[in-house]
């Protein structure tokens, strides 16, 4: 049995996965059930179905689908709340769930904080045997861990009055109708789910209502003698030419001057493929980047390097690009599918597709060949920084934009936020291994991609392929996602293995996209375009942590929780907090060191303080925290000192030394 094989039979047999078999009554005589308790809006729906049916016709027929979609809508708002419940009781109480908690974690998690015993298979009681029949049990309100662990805070006292809430748990209840308790328990105070919208209810407590109560009572918060975490700074791209020259030594003494005063442990460096190798194959000019590391020198500070085998330029790069190498540009003339390349031929240049990885088309040398002689040109032509300990890791850029997807969100193939983009599979050597992959499974007609995934600007229920139920869990469908994942592992273990002996016993770091929008549809369409097959029924995240821990490799997170809107969360059915717990609590559970970046700038305190909680939870009883933060903002430092009080206040948190009030 091949890896597509075995892949396939887990994905297919997942305890999360509905996967209830159903028999055609004409070919099965065994009794078919008539009637099965529908749960939770469910119920709704069967009723308003069931009355639909009795006009028949077309105006029948209309009023169903009306009627279907006001259920999905529904079921997508019940969805929604529950994803941000489970998000604000793991990060501001103690609550261990699992990643993909569902109803059965919670009530268990609560009926263990108010000192029941709960055994595996849902037995619960306090001390002595199980009894026949269940008591009465007080189970902490969710408004606990938000207020430091007192009731006495009646903030959110219109959704939860501030009393504990009564559950009654019967033997003769179901697992499956556990999640209905809660439904029942708001109806006997005469509060409707059925009402309105339920997310813009006032009695909705979502995620963002949880972060604004946290952010209202961090007035006596004190990060004294909370891990140090180190605070790195990312310098602006465009301090080297294309010719490999500093532009301004003074002005980066000034930046440098300016971070120092702030305790700022260290700045990051990209080191560019495009102007390092940029004219001819294996003929390197490091001389620009020696005068910038000799001048972080003087200012003793630590240095992080990113070996960026990506293009650099866009609508935000303020007329700075960096294409890839000039004589690489001209191979792709003659070869474009050295490229990825989407459905519709378009081609790529952010960077090499990874169909080239093992394909001698660069000159006489393969993708991966050509990434190791530039990583070792650099290691020889440094290493005196690195004896001496001046660069302290190596960030290795696995794909667009540094990080390790594929390039599927390219605002210059016309993608714009929230687009669930385009698979980037269609060179002829991502084909070539699409049909081997086909052929190795026994179906060889599945070398192909989907046909109905939709454009880069598409919604998923637009689409046949990521729509609720549609091709992305048919059997083709896990075949060519595991296929696109897979590629995009293979290339991450093939980099850092020759990474792992470029750079020896220097820290590697890999940097890990935040796409999460659509993370709250079932598809999670967005993500898999990007190479992450993490559907709501597997955790995707897992064979890509397990390489990095393969390779002794730190994770970095680019977190994108600072600037979305809370409309715009609503239209995309996006969820940054619930795509970051899943992610680093996944990475920490491998055991994995974990970084942070920040996505988008940050001007206020505020939002610099929800990173300090997101890099040092004070409530995880392990006490993990960030190995280092890296902060990056579109300007120099030394062009205006605005951030500069913010800035200030960020750092001392994360390093453990601000005792205090934030006024926020």
């Amino acid at each position: 049995m091949n890896r597509y094989d075995t892949t396939a039979a887990a994905v297919s047999h997942h305890p999360n996965q509905d996967m209830d078999p159903q028999p055609d009554p004409a070919s099965d005589p065994s009794p078919q059930p008539q009637h099965r308790r529908p749960r939770g809006f469910a119920a709704a729906a069967a009723a308003s179905m069931g009355a639909a049916a009795v006009g028949g016709g077309a105006k029948g027929r209309k009023e169903r689908e009306k009627e279907k979609e006001r259920t999905k809508l529904r079921e997508r708002h019940r969805r929604a709340i529950t994803s941000r419940v489970l998000a604000g009781l793991r990060q501001y109480g103690n609550f261990p769930l699992p990643a993909r908690a569902d109803m059965n974690d919670v009530l268990a998690a609560l009926a263990r904080e108010s000192g029941w015993t709960v055994e595996p298979d849902g037995t619960t009681y306090r001390s002595s045997p199980p009894p026949s029949q269940m008591g009465v049990f007080p189970v902490r309100s969710v408004g606990s861990p938000l207020s430091a662990g007192s009731l006495k805070n009646c903030s959110m006292k219109a959704s939860l009055d501030c009393q504990p809430s009564i559950l009654r748990i019967e033997e003769s209840l179901s697992p499956a109708s556990l999640d209905s308790i809660v439904v029942a328990e708001r109806d006997t105070k005469s509060e409707k789910y059925t009402s309105a919208s339920p997310i813009n209810s006032p009695e909705c407590l979502g995620a963002d209502q949880l972060m604004d109560d946290v952010g209202s009572r961090v007035h006596g918060a004190d990060f004294t003698g909370t891990p140090y975490v180190p605070v790195y700074v990312m310098l602006a791209a465009s301090v080297i030419t294309n010719l490999c020259q500093l532009i301004d030594p003074e002005g980066v003494r000034q930046e440098l001057r300016h971070l120092k005063s702030l305790h700022v442990d260290g700045v990051v460096v990209d080191c560019w493929w495009g102007i390092v190798e940029g004219w001819s194959p294996q003929k390197y000019e490091w001389s620009g980047y020696r005068e910038l590391f000799t001048i972080i020198r003087e200012f003793q500070l630590k240095l992080q390097v990113v070996v960026a085998f990506h293009e650099f330029g866009g609508s935000d790069s303020r007329d700075v690009l960096i294409s890839l190498p000039q004589w690489v540009l001209e191979i792709g003339k003659e070869n474009p599918d050295i490229f990825f390349t989407d459905r519709e031929g378009r081609r790529n240049t952010e960077c090499l597709s990874w169909g080239i990885d093992k394909e001698r088309v660069l000159k006489g040398r393969t993708g991966i060949e050509v990434y190791f002689d530039f990583m070792r040109s650099f290691r020889s032509e440094f290493d005196d920084l690195f004896t001496e300990g001046l660069i302290s890791a190596v960030e290795i850029g696995l794909g667009a934009s540094g990080e390790l997807k594929y390039p599927s969100f390219s605002e210059r193939m016309g993608w714009r936020y929230p687009g669930i983009g385009e698979f980037q599979c269609y060179d002829k050597y991502s084909q070539q291994n699409l049909r081997k992959a086909a052929k190795l499974r026994g179906h060889s007609f599945w070398a192909r991609g989907p046909d109905n995934a939709g454009q880069y600007n598409s919604r998923p229920h637009e689409t046949g392929f990521f729509c609720e139920r549609g091709d992305y869990d048919s059997y083709y469908g896990r075949f060519f996602l595991h296929w696109y994942a897979q590629s995009l592992i293979d290339h991450a273990d093939n980099v850092l293995y020759l990474a792992s002996l470029a750079f020896e016993d220097t820290r590697l770091v890999v940097k890990i996209p935040a796409v999460y929008w659509w993370y709250k549809t079932t598809s999670h369409a967005a993500e898999l375009t990007a190479g992450y097959y993490n559907p709501t029924n597997q955790d995707g995240y897992a064979p890509v942590f397990e390489i990095l821990k393969k390779h002794s490799v730190t994770m970095k997170f680019v977190w994108s929780g600072l600037q979305v809107p809370c409309q715009e969360t609503d239209e995309a059915l996006a969820d940054p907090e619930g795509l970051s717990w899943q992610l680093l609590n996944s990475a920490w559970d491998r055991g994995l060191t974990v970084a942070g970046q920040n996505a988008d700038p940050c001007y206020d305190r505020g939002g610099f303080m929800r990173i300090v909680e997101i890099a040092k939870p004070r409530n995880d009883p392990d006490h993990r925290h960030f190995l280092f933060f890296v902060h990056q903002q579109p300007s120099s430092f030394a062009q205006g000192t605005i951030c500069l009080p913010e800035l200030d206040y960020f750092v001392k948190s994360m390093h453990g030394e601000i005792a205090g009030e934030l006024e926020l």
